[in-house]
């Protein structure tokens, strides 16, 4: 009786639903008059930014706007946040710490700055103290506004900005951080100079290490504020599914092994399914050329859309979960086609194999089943062979994804505080 009522619901849904024009989810003004504007300008610049109330003491802070830019090379607009001590900034500045936050959906309206009060120490749905559907707010904000920093945390491209969001794209996510960081230091307000931190978990963390390969992006002259002095990159649980591609050319079988493997390791529930889906989703945004039609469904392609332009993470994974219950593998085409040019995608968005520009500190939990730590094992072996000085450091306890930033942050307070003030750091990378 259930499978025949969930089958009478989604053909309602296709019915329905699908066969009328879609409506980006209701915004708040400043988002909506932001998604009318064209991706013109500068890298970093602020085209539009607006004071908000925060109840961080010590502190002020602001809405913004600002010009950014993809894997492909497209200008995008992206939004986010800037919180900066209040009062005059000392000779020569405030740091700048630029935050990439984790999965939070692809809708308009699943950026974390779009909540009240979105200036606040981190907010976890999944922990008990969460109070609302989404992640949102800033890991260790309240001591960072203390040590006299200025933070910034971008929302992405596609999350309140216009366009469809790249999620898991690690390099136009990574692109987002730093032209976040170009803003909040292009703001008279904020008095911030050059030093700049990087730091994020989860899609963020993928952000942050792909970032840290992008020099030339980096050096690049003309943008809102040039000559960034990068001095680190601290990267919570990273997710890099570019990692498990093949090391050398790729071929048709060997595209095709990459996408049997990524299904038997990203589709054993429901959650991991909707990561999976909503990461094809986003590539797809990234190259326009590819079709979701290769790896799903006439079914699956419909649903995919309607429910990522409108809904955030959590409740995207319970309408798969309520209208398919264990059966949402049925979405996907059993044979995917088209798979090497997907995985080439996959790869061009993902971590750069170059060696970092700044030192990488890596923290994870040892029962993390959301982004497995192979992944960023991986990473750090193939950086280190670069010549890369990358730290990773398993938590102690049994600390899972969604324990992780607060668990960290003892750790990377100490490792960001050496780094801002310049104190020499060992290669961290294992010795064989």
């Amino acid at each position: 009786m259930k499978n025949k009522l969930s089958v009478l619901l989604v053909s309602s849904l296709l019915a329905f639903g699908f066969n009328s024009a879609h409506a980006d989810p209701p915004m708040q003004p400043f988002y909506s008059e932001v998604m009318k504007m064209s991706p013109e300008g500068k890298l970093g610049q602020v085209i539009k930014q607006e004071e908000i109330s925060t109840s961080l003491k010590g502190a002020q802070a602001w809405r913004i706007a600002y010009i950014s830019s993809d894997v492909s090379g497209r200008k995008t607009i992206s939004t986010g946040l800037v919180v900066a001590p209040k009062g005059p900034a000392p000779a020569g500045g405030r740091p700048v710490m630029s935050w990439g936050h984790g999965t939070t959906g692809s809708a308009q309206n699943c950026g974390p700055s779009q909540v009240i009060d979105p200036a606040t120490p981190l907010n976890e749905y999944f922990l008990i103290g969460g109070n609302s559907w989404m992640d949102y707010g800033i890991p260790a904000l309240e001591e960072f506004i203390n040590q006299g920093y200025v933070v910034v945390a971008t929302d992405y491209q596609g999350l309140g900005g216009g366009g469809r969001h790249q999620y898991s794209v690690a390099v136009s996510n990574g692109m987002d951080t730093l032209n976040a960081a170009r803003a909040a230091s292009s703001m008279q307000e904020t008095g911030a100079n050059k030093k700049t931190i990087i730091y994020g978990w989860s899609q963020g963390g993928g952000a942050a290490i792909a970032l840290a390969a992008m020099p030339e992006y980096i050096k690049q002259s003309g943008t809102a504020s040039d000559n960034l002095e990068i001095l680190g990159f601290v990267a919570l649980a990273p997710q890099d599914i570019s990692i498990f591609a093949p090391a050398n050319k790729l071929d048709q079988a060997s595209a095709d092994k990459y996408f049997q493997d990524l299904q038997k390791m990203f589709l054993g529930n429901i959650f991991d399914f909707t990561h999976a889906t909503m990461t094809y989703w986003g590539t797809q945004a990234s190259t326009p050329s590819l079709k979701l039609s290769d790896l799903m469904t006439d079914e699956g392609v419909k649903v995919a859309n309607e429910i990522y332009l409108n809904k955030c993470m959590h409740s995207a994974s319970d309408t798969f979960n309520f209208n398919y219950g264990s059966n949402y593998a049925s979405l996907l085409k059993q044979k995917p086609e088209n798979t090497l040019a997907w995985v080439k995608a996959m790869v061009k968005g993902g971590v750069p194999v170059v060696k970092p520009v700044a030192p990488v500190q890596i923290y994870f939990g040892a029962k993390d089943t959301t982004v497995p730590p192979i992944m960023h094992k991986l990473y750090q072996e193939q950086a280190c062979k670069l010549g890369g000085n990358v730290g990773r450091m398993q938590l102690p306890g049994e600390q899972s994804h969604f324990t992780t930033p607060a668990s960290s942050k003892p750790f990377y307070l100490s490792w960001i505080k050496d780094r801002v003030a310049g104190m020499p750091l060992a290669n961290a990378c294992p010795q064989n």
